[in-house]
């Protein structure tokens, strides 16, 4: 979480940075969408989530986020990523840096970015 909102540019971190659940974390990241990171992400070989209903036809934001306030371009950029007993501090290490790399190159060929 620390590693992200630090290292990729306008990133907002979605709920309180301390009274959360240890294994869950739901960022936004401007200027993508949250659909996209989860492709490039799942060709990579991660799983992630994004706030959009996964066998809906239409895109629908995350009635989380919008329930905390936040605006439907906020809710379809945010992802969310969750951890398990089983997850190492190596596999947060080398899903941030996956992150690093899919935010730069979406956002270098986004509309929303120009």
């Amino acid at each position: 979480m620390e590693r992200l909102l630090k290292e990729v540019p306008r990133t907002i971190l979605n709920g309180h940075p301390e009274k959360r659940l240890p294994q869950n974390v739901n960022i936004t990241f401007e200027l993508v969408e949250g659909e996209s990171i989860t492709l490039h992400l799942d060709m990579r070989g991660f799983a992630v989530s994004t706030g959009s209903a996964c066998f809906s036809r239409t895109l629908k934001a995350s009635h989380v986020i919008l329930g905390i306030g936040r605006g439907h371009e906020r809710a379809h950029g945010s992802v969310r990523f969750t951890f398990s007993r089983y997850n190492t501090l190596e596999d947060a290490d080398n899903v941030a840096d996956a992150m690093v790399e899919v935010v730069e190159n979406l956002r270098r060929i986004s509309a929303l970015s120009q």
